[in-house]
């Protein structure tokens, strides 16, 4: 029975059906709803680094102004009453779900104010069903998302609790987002895209920021495009890192998702960002 659930879980992780055949066919497998619910629990379980009852730790559900409304974010920030510098994260194509709630406290963590704007607001916020988030992630007006990102920016760099010094990092679809918020904001200091598209050859002179860029090995259609931004980067001089991290795929930090998750590079790439982080945002 497990060889299985492993099989049906994995074709269910990379897309090839959705989550409503998954859990008809998991009961099938299973004999029953309630084994199905504990297995699903326990494979979300594996996600959580930290606890969101973590004492260390403060968080919130804040909502800020963006281009037409008001959008929901998930804040994290040490404990201490002091002021922190700001890091702003945007989600992948799935929302904002437990994993990048839990992301958000593994940034508070390492002594940053944390923010993960729902994307979703528009519509609502994000949907329990991923493949639902999905659907509605390409229905957003890329401009006005851009514009809500930028937006955050202003806010993290404003907020009481932080030193005025913004950075952003996006993993997926949130890394070509990372992309575009430092082409778009003169306010972000050190940008960290995960595997994210990268922008127009055209606007790569517009950032400001230091980039730290992150690529899985086996990720053709986003690495197709690095060369032509590394050109793009070299020409208007701005300060930037690639690693590119080896037998891994599309995803790779997302511990969630077990088909793709690579922990050693994950672990890596994590330490890498935070040094990065450190260097242009604590100093």
């Amino acid at each position: 029975m497990e060889q299985k659930i492993d099989k049906l879980y994995k074709e269910y992780l990379t897309g090839l059906i959705g989550r409503r055949d998954f859990i008809k066919r998991l009961i099938l497998i299973t004999g029953g709803l309630t084994t199905s619910h504990m297995f699903l629990s326990e494979s979300h379980v594996r996600a959580e680094f930290t606890s969101k009852n973590d004492p260390r730790l403060k968080t919130e559900i804040i909502k800020y102004p963006g281009e037409k409304g008001e959008i929901r974010a998930y804040l994290a920030r040490p404990a201490e009453e002091k002021k922190f510098p700001g890091v702003l994260i945007i989600h992948e194509n799935r929302g904002l779900n437990k994993h990048f709630e839990d992301v958000t406290r593994r940034m508070a963590l390492e002594g940053f104010l944390a923010m993960t704007p729902d994307a979703l607001s528009t519509f609502g916020g994000t949907p329990e069903d991923p493949d639902k988030a999905r659907e509605l992630i390409g229905k957003l007006d890329p401009r006005e998302t851009i514009k809500n990102y930028v937006s955050a920016v202003r806010y993290l760099k404003t907020h009481p609790s932080s030193t005025g010094k913004v950075g952003v990092i996006g993993f997926c679809w949130g890394g070509a987002m990372a992309n575009q918020v430092a082409v778009n904001s003169s306010d972000v200091v050190a940008a960290v895209p995960f595997y994210g598209r990268q922008p127009a050859s055209e606007d790569v002179p517009k950032i400001k920021a230091s980039l730290l860029l992150h690529y899985a090995e086996n990720d053709e259609m986003i690495n197709k495009g690095i060369s032509a931004y590394e050109e793009a980067l070299k020409k208007a001089s701005i300060d930037y890192k690639i690693f590119i991290y080896k037998g891994t795929k599309h995803a790779f930090f997302n511990d969630s998702n077990p088909e793709r998750y690579n922990k050693e590079a994950a672990e890596l790439a994590w330490r890498r960002t935070i040094e990065f982080l450190n260097e242009k945002l604590k100093k």
